[in-house]
């Protein structure tokens, strides 16, 4: 064996420590993360939220940004709406189904309402007897990753609780990446799978600190 095939054996043996990498410790911060995170959740869902507030009707829309336009499309964007729709439920919030929405008020009407015009938003609380809206923006950032040769999304969610005056209660944001490539829905859904608990959680706590 040649000395720059023992070197090579050498540096393979040696323990990822020395590198300054430990696979048990990063799997500890991960642990340990992800238990600060559930702990967070659990403490603003513990906070008293009164029944007036609680069971006022929230209106959840959801779209997607791309250059600075909104389009809704409810067909690609369903899953997206039922996990969200399902955690707010869950946690004790009333909310209107997708089909009442789609029932009741137009896509451009909705679209309006997620681009910020207060009088569709009048309109549309009067046709849904919605109190509040929960506007749902997906931007995204597709493009080529060199190192390992494979197409990946960035995906910004953006969560916009207002009432139907358009008073900001909440603001809440997750973003993640994923090997998706143009599937954008697909990628959201990966992100809000890990994120769902977390921003519904503080979603529900300023609704009760803030809503009337």
């Amino acid at each position: 064996m040649n000395i720059a095939a023992l070197f090579l054996a050498f540096v393979l043996a040696l323990p990822a420590t020395v590198w300054g990498f430990s696979f048990t410790e990063e799997t500890q911060k991960d642990s340990s993360a992800r238990q600060a995170k559930a702990s967070t959740a659990r403490a603003q869902l513990s906070e008293p939220c009164r029944a007036k507030i609680k069971g006022q009707r929230i209106a959840l829309m959801i779209a997607e940004r791309h250059q600075g336009i909104t389009s809704v499309n409810a067909s690609n964007q369903g899953d997206l709406f039922h996990l969200l729709n399902s955690r707010l439920q869950g946690v004790g919030l009333s909310t209107i189904t997708q089909g009442e929405i789609n029932a009741r008020v137009a896509r451009a009407e909705a679209e309006a309402i997620l681009n910020n015009d207060p009088d569709a938003a009048l309109a549309a609380s009067k046709k849904l007897g919605a109190s509040f809206f929960l506007k749902g923006i997906i931007s995204a950032r597709s493009g080529a990753n060199k190192m390992v040769r494979a197409n990946e999304v960035t995906v910004d969610i953006n969560l916009t609780l207002s009432d139907g005056s358009g008073r900001v209660i909440s603001q809440v944001r997750a973003t993640g990446q994923s090997w998706a490539g143009s599937d954008v829905i697909g990628a959201a859904m990966s992100v809000l799978e890990d994120e769902a608990d977390s921003l519904v959680a503080r979603l529900y706590s300023d609704f009760c600190a803030r809503g009337k």
